[in-house]
């Protein structure tokens, strides 16, 4: 049997895992754990279990709890693992075969004996060993003010050094998978903050690794009133000067560029980004002043649900093409609403199929951060430059995500040009008239069913943490509209609040299920900006035309409801749904019958305000012969 305690405290037999539940007798083991062999005072395990304020039948109590614990450890055939009772207190004898705790530091110590590969592997196996939120279930606020912080400083070091190692390794990549998480969980630390930084400079991402320089100095500035260290402030003067920080891909692409020869030693499947037509023109061009590489396909943790979809889409990408390469390559398109997990499922799907592409799968972003659309100029240089075949040579088959396409001018040309691969196309769009010109299949994305959203849930928070409030999980799901980004939103806030429960946070949500859907550190990860940020992307006539339908009570919508909402005859009204229906804000039911998702709507309650209870100005009834464009700008009546 085996003893975890890097989580909730739990026992292990190798196949079965028993979560203790929160009791007292559960603080007390906790307590002794955490100091195995060690003799743990009387008057310390009191203060553990009951407070510092403890009451005078502690000491009787305590020896109580004691018996518990002997009896549990009868009922699992530990008996072995006795408490043992000596002067003054008690103690528990455990080794790194019986404790997790235990094991971990064995391996730490195992590494620092070892070179840099065989230390990084060892220590990616003892920060396996933590699994969900330290001693969740323990109810001792001594505890976690004392001893949980002192063990999650323990695990962060060692986070740290398998980043330092990946980093000199040039595994830049593989470290931004750690550090994106752990710069949001520890928005101060300055350390993970800095290898953050030099990771996405090193490969070839200058403005986003100046972003998070920005970031860190406006948070150390605001909360602590304090500039960053000296470190990070040379970093950023590094990056402003184009400094070359080691082995690093920018240094590659800037000898590219400048017509040096270098050795082409891209990741797999991403080709080095030299400019494969070696013109004058872009030998001598400015290394910063380009496009930074497309970023690889990066992977979606616990990605869970979509079955369909996914199966469909893997069947489709992989299909042998009757006709070879002559016939036109497979290609689909992903709509639906905001967050709702587009991009995720097409990077689930790329990396499932990527063995397909011996060339490589691309992610190509065709909306820049403010939410303007990129050209497909600009989107057809950097492909240029990163896959091996340039456009029309017939040669190469790689994947290409092309991700949030406004319109489908965007996509057309690199359709056209790279014609022998495959792409996902992700759109908040239908892109109806796309698959008229170029075919595909189309898969409207709607929120996730009862049992999907669980399991998301389930997949992020740990199956502990979920069994410990079995019958929570499902309302939480609820206030969060069983919408992808929102659950994750909600489960990365439980995940840094270990104590708190899922029950008391879902009726926190029920009150303003928009304005509490989002993270302080990341403002990506949002409900209302996401949301925001579509309304911005309407011609503002559209955008008050949801808001007041959304706002509404009405439900379902049908056309004629939104004439009256809207005051516009019914054609003009119908073709106010069509538009809202394309853009992802309306979803059809029976033929006819509109509704929109629950947190759309309480979106529009909180942004129409006042104005829902009188037309807007820019939806008032036209006058007679005039109907409102749907184009962006006013009709003359309204002008």
């Amino acid at each position: 049997m085996r003893f975890q305690l890097l989580g909730p405290l739990s026992v292990t037999d190798g196949r079965d895992l028993v979560m203790l539940p929160p009791s007292k007798p559960t603080a007390l083991l906790a307590a002794l754990l955490i100091r195995p062999g060690s003799i743990v005072s009387a008057d310390r395990l009191r203060d553990i279990v009951w407070g510092e304020e403890h009451p005078t039948t502690a000491k009787t109590a305590l020896q109580s709890c004691v018996l518990r614990l002997r009896r549990l450890f009868a009922k699992y055939g530990i008996e072995h693992q006795a408490v043992v009772a000596v002067a003054g207190g008690y103690r528990i004898d455990a080794d790194a075969e019986t404790l997790d705790l235990l094991h971990f530091r064995r391996l730490v110590e195992q590494a620092a004996a070892s070179g840099n590969d065989s230390e990084l592997y060892t220590l990616r196996s003892a920060l396996a060993l933590w699994q969900g939120g330290l001693l969740s279930n323990v109810p001792s606020d001594l505890l976690h003010r004392d001893e949980v912080p002192r063990l999650t400083e323990e695990r962060l070091r060692v986070l740290e050094r398998v980043c330092d190692i990946e980093l000199e390794d040039g595994r830049c990549r593989e470290a931004l998978v750690d550090l994106w998480e752990v710069t949001r969980v520890y928005p101060a630390h300055e350390r993970f903050a800095e290898q953050l930084i030099e990771a996405l400079y090193r490969t070839g991402r200058q403005t986003e690794a100046l972003a998070e320089y920005r970031r860190i100095k406006g948070h150390l500035r605001e909360r602590l009133g304090v500039d960053p260290r000296a470190e990070l402030q040379g970093l950023e003067m590094a990056i402003l000067r184009g400094e070359d920080l080691g082995r690093v891909e920018v240094a590659r692409r800037r000898a590219a560029l400048a017509g040096h020869a270098t050795e082409r030693t891209a990741a797999p499947g991403v080709q080095d980004p030299q400019d494969p037509q070696g013109s004058p023109a872009s030998a001598g061009r400015d290394a910063l002043a380009a496009p930074p590489p497309l970023p690889p396909i990066p992977s979606v943790p616990g990605f869970t649900g979509r079955e369909h979809e996914v199966g469909s889409l893997v069947s489709q990408l992989t299909t042998e093409r009757p006709g070879g390469d002559s016939e036109r390559a497979p290609f689909a398109v992903l709509s639906g609403a905001p967050g709702i997990g587009k991009t995720a499922l097409a990077l689930h799907v790329a990396h499932l199929v990527s063995r397909h592409f011996p060339d490589g799968c691309l992610l190509v972003p065709l909306t820049r951060p403010d939410g303007s659309p990129r050209p497909a100029e600009e989107a057809a240089d950097e492909l240029r430059r990163a896959l091996p075949a340039g456009p029309g040579t017939g040669r190469g088959r790689s994947l290409l995500v092309l991700d949030d396409v406004v319109h489908p001018d965007q996509v057309r040309p690199l359709l056209t040009a790279y014609a022998c691969g495959a792409a996902i196309v992700t759109s908040r769009m239908g892109l109806a008239a796309l698959v008229a010109t170029h075919g595909g299949t189309v898969h409207r994305l709607g929120a996730l069913d009862p049992e999907q959203s669980q399991a998301l849930l389930t997949a992020v928070l740990g199956r502990e943490r979920i069994a410990a409030e079995p019958t929570a999980a499902l309302p939480l799901a609820t206030a969060c509209g069983h919408h992808p980004l929102a659950l994750r939103i909600a489960a990365a806030r439980l995940l840094t609040r270990p104590r708190l429960r899922l029950a008391d946070y879902a009726d926190w949500l029920r009150h303003d299920p928009v304005g509490r859907l989002s993270l302080a550190d990341d403002p990506r990860m949002s409900v209302p900006q996401r949301l925001d940020e579509a309304l911005k992307r309407l011609p503002p006539v559209l955008a008050e035309a949801h808001l007041r339908l959304a706002a509404s009570p009405h439900d379902p919508l049908t056309t004629s409801g939104a004439a009256g909402l809207l005051g516009l005859p019914e054609d003009t009204a119908e073709q106010v749904i069509e538009r809202l229906l394309d853009a992802g804000l309306l979803e059809e039911g029976q033929p006819g019958a509109f509704w929109t998702h629950d947190l759309l709507r309480a979106h529009a309650r909180r942004a129409a305000g006042s104005s829902v209870d009188h037309a807007p100005a820019l939806l008032r009834p036209p006058r007679h012969g005039e109907f409102p464009q749907l184009d962006g700008t006013r009709p003359a009546a309204l002008r």
